[in-house]
């Protein structure tokens, strides 16, 4: 249970933190700059499928953990 309770911190620190941005944060205030903030310029971020596979590698790993456990409970 310990272990599960690490991992579910480290999976939530993990995803809830502010610095897995892909683009830097914009610089605000107005002005006449009609450059992008990144380069090259179609700026595209990283964060739209990775999400879902970070999630989807989440419940298959609990998947295959609650198996585990189950096949050791019934072995004994």
């Amino acid at each position: 249970m310990k272990k599960i309770f690490i991992l579910f911190v480290l999976f939530a620190s993990i995803c809830f933190s502010n610095e897995m941005k892909a683009q830097p944060p914009d610089p605000g205030g107005g002005g006449g700059d009609s450059t992008p903030g990144c380069f090259p310029p179609p700026c595209v971020p990283i964060d739209g499928g990775l999400s879902w596979l970070l999630i989807a590698g989440t419940v298959y790993g609990g998947k295959k953990l609650y198996n585990n456990n189950k096949e050791q409970k019934e072995e004994l």
